[in-house]
């Protein structure tokens, strides 16, 4: 975004009065959260199938390496696996954060009825 429109956005919300910016914050952590506790959900879903697939976890399919014979599908899968896989981790490090913006508050005040 343009450096004046940030500027401009930035200034209107600080014109805002105190509790509506709180307000604006809370609620906006809470539709990300929720958005995110999804997509964490979706992340999760898939690294478990890989792993009833192949009645393993990924760390000792790492520790051991895939096998020989392992087919196209195989690779394919443990390409994605690392993928969910590091989409969970992020999410999940996305999650934390915002609620730890959600307790402190935009003042560093803890913030009532931020849900979880």
């Amino acid at each position: 975004m343009d450096t004046e429109i940030m500027t401009a956005l930035e200034k209107a919300f600080a014109a805002l009065p105190r509790a509506e910016r709180e307000t604006i914050i809370r609620q906006g952590v809470a539709l990300r959260v929720a958005e995110l506790k999804q997509r964490l959900f979706l992340a999760e879903s898939k690294m478990r199938s890989f792993a009833e697939r192949y009645h393993t976890t990924l760390e000792q399919l790492e520790a051991v390496g895939l096998p020989d014979d392992a087919s196209y599908e195989m690779h394919e899968d443990y390409i994605m696996w690392h993928h969910w896989t590091a989409v969970a981790r992020q999410v999940a490090q996305d999650i934390q954060a915002l609620k730890a913006i959600a307790q402190q508050g935009l003042f560093g005040e803890v913030l009532a009825d931020v849900g979880d």
